[in-house]
């Protein structure tokens, strides 16, 4: 149930508002009508984006900057969403200009009790896809890594998580960060949290399934590492 709730990011963000955690502005739940998209655009003012609940690897993702754009970016939206996911509802977001994607990577176990093991930067993309990721993120400072480890170990509590996963951010110019989704599993870009905090992630996750408590302690980068991804993008090429 947790997976599932986590899964859908309209349902997620919804969860992580109850609790206090900072989201970025937007329509409250899915948006069941063009008229009701267009209304909330209005009242969040343009630039927004929209999102598919169901969405992943930036399928189902539209960025709008004025009016007399969104019917074509909603249908076209809701058109890649269904033929991605099977499933064409959406969600509406204030479009933060120039954002830092930051993720936390946590821990939680059987126990309810969760920890972070710091973060990655992935705010080089193209397409809505990642194409690196490092570690540190070369944004942060002592200050929000520990504001934004905190929630990130909140929002792992409040659902009782179990096992590794990753709390993902929107950070503006200003750094001030807003939950924008959390994954439900070990990453393929966990590798380079384990070679700068030299910690089996794998181990762990196996050490959580078998009933094993977590220290708790929270984990900090003591090198740097980074991932390049390879997209295929040409189908004849």
């Amino acid at each position: 149930r947790m997976i599932q709730n986590m899964g859908d990011k309209a349902s997620a963000k919804e969860i992580m508002k109850k609790v206090g955690i900072p989201t970025i502005p937007g329509s409250k739940g899915l948006i069941r009508s063009f008229e009701n998209c267009k209304k909330t655009a209005k009242e969040i003012t343009y630039p927004v984006i929209l999102k598919a609940t169901a969405g992943g690897g930036g399928k189902g993702m539209r960025l709008v900057r004025k009016q007399e754009d969104l019917r074509n970016a909603w249908d076209c939206a809701r058109q890649e969403s269904k033929a991605a996911f099977g499933n064409n509802s959406m969600y509406i977001e204030k479009f933060i200009e120039d954002p830092r994607h930051i993720e936390i990577q946590i821990i939680g176990d059987s126990n309810g009790k969760a920890c972070h093991l710091s973060e990655r930067d992935c705010s080089i993309q193209r397409r809505h896809q990642k194409l690196l990721e490092e570690t540190p993120s070369p944004f942060m400072t002592k200050k929000l890594r520990k504001e934004m480890g905190l929630i990130a170990i909140k929002a792992a509590e409040t659902i009782k998580y179990e096992g590794i996963g990753t709390v993902e951010f929107l950070v503006d110019k200003d750094k001030n960060f807003y939950f924008m989704e959390m994954n439900t599993r070990i990453q393929v870009e966990h590798p380079i949290t384990e070679e700068v905090i030299n910690t089996d992630l794998v181990r762990e996750q196996i050490k959580v399934a078998e009933g094993i408590k977590i220290s708790g302690k929270n984990y900090y980068p003591q090198l740097y590492a980074i991932e390049c991804r390879i997209n295929a993008e040409d189908p004849y090429n």
